[in-house]
């Protein structure tokens, strides 16, 4: 965790684990907790889209954050998603965060109600009124509110609005962004243009395939951070088949799948999620056998091998 700034590095959007019965698996989860600031991740991420949040019980989500501040280890950043309909709810979730423990929170335009720019700014306004630093989360696919560069700014006017995670793929924005707000960090969102947004002055990561690939994206972040181009750029080109599953509309199965593909714990997701269609799931193989044979030796020159 960056001191003060906890918002910033490589923070992992974890998925929920659930046993075969479809309860949470609490167990499971602060094990993936652990072992992801074990190999160097600076925070997590529970309760954002990647972890369900929608099918989950007031009850299990609120759980699943205490479970997740409970586990992170001193030094790891905990920012729980706060999504929900209205501002109410987000702003209820922010408490409950805050109450937990957590370092700040992600948090959403309105979920589901395609807001004006008005209600967006005021939405704000309720879940920075509990305290905690926000990031404001832009997935224009997800949410129906694209927070563009010119919302951002008045949204930024807030007190509390630190950094914003950019979903939507356009690398452009960074720029505008920088421009309009400069006191706003910008996160990448989307796996497969971290590159592109690192070099161009984003200050952080909220990464959904590090759930399975954690040594090899910290190891890529921390290149594209120093500008070494001549290392980050082949290493890029080995994980960016597997980035481009978290842009896509079953993310959350991809990344699951991933997960037991490295040998780790992913599990089922909750209806209306079912698996992947067979075809589609051995091109994720494929992709995640390419990605694992990648070995990062954090002393040696970063390169894959």
């Amino acid at each position: 965790m960056t001191a003060g700034r906890p918002w910033r590095g490589v923070l992992v959007a974890i998925t929920t684990p659930f046993r075969d019965d479809l309860g949470v698996d609490f167990d499971r989860l602060q094990e993936h907790v652990r072992w992801l600031a074990e190999a160097g991740c600076h925070g997590v991420t529970p309760c954002a889209s990647v972890g369900e949040y929608r099918a989950l019980s007031d009850d299990e989500r609120a759980d699943v954050v205490r479970a997740t501040v409970q586990a992170a280890p001193s030094g790891c950043a905990v920012l729980p998603g706060v999504g929900g309909y209205g501002s109410r709810q987000s702003r209820r979730w922010a408490e409950q965060a805050a109450a937990a423990g957590a370092h700040g929170v992600l948090a959403p335009p309105p979920d589901g109600y395609p807001a004006g720019d008005a209600d967006v700014v005021a939405h704000y306004r309720e879940v920075t009124a509990v305290g905690l630093p926000v990031v404001a989360h832009n997935d224009p696919y997800d949410t129906r509110v694209d927070l563009t560069p010119e919302l951002l700014a008045r949204v930024a006017e807030t007190d509390g609005i630190v950094a914003v995670e950019e979903f939507s793929g356009d690398v452009r924005r960074v720029h505008r962004i920088r421009d309009l707000c400069p006191h706003v960090d910008v996160l990448a969102g989307a796996d497969d243009v971290l590159l592109e947004l690192v070099l161009c002055g984003a200050r952080g990561w909220v990464a959904g395939l590090s759930n399975a690939l954690p040594r090899q994206a910290l190891r890529l972040y921390d290149l594209c951070a120093a500008g070494d181009l001549a290392r980050a750029l082949p290493l890029y080109a080995e994980l960016h088949p597997a980035f481009g599953w978290g842009s896509r509309p079953e993310a959350v199965q991809a990344i699951k799948l991933a997960m037991d593909c490295a040998g780790r714990f992913g599990g089922r997701c909750r209806p209306p999620r079912g698996p992947l269609p067979p075809p589609v799931a051995a091109r994720l193989r494929r992709d995640l056998v390419r990605a694992l044979s990648v070995t990062v030796d954090p002393v040696a020159d970063g390169r894959p091998r």
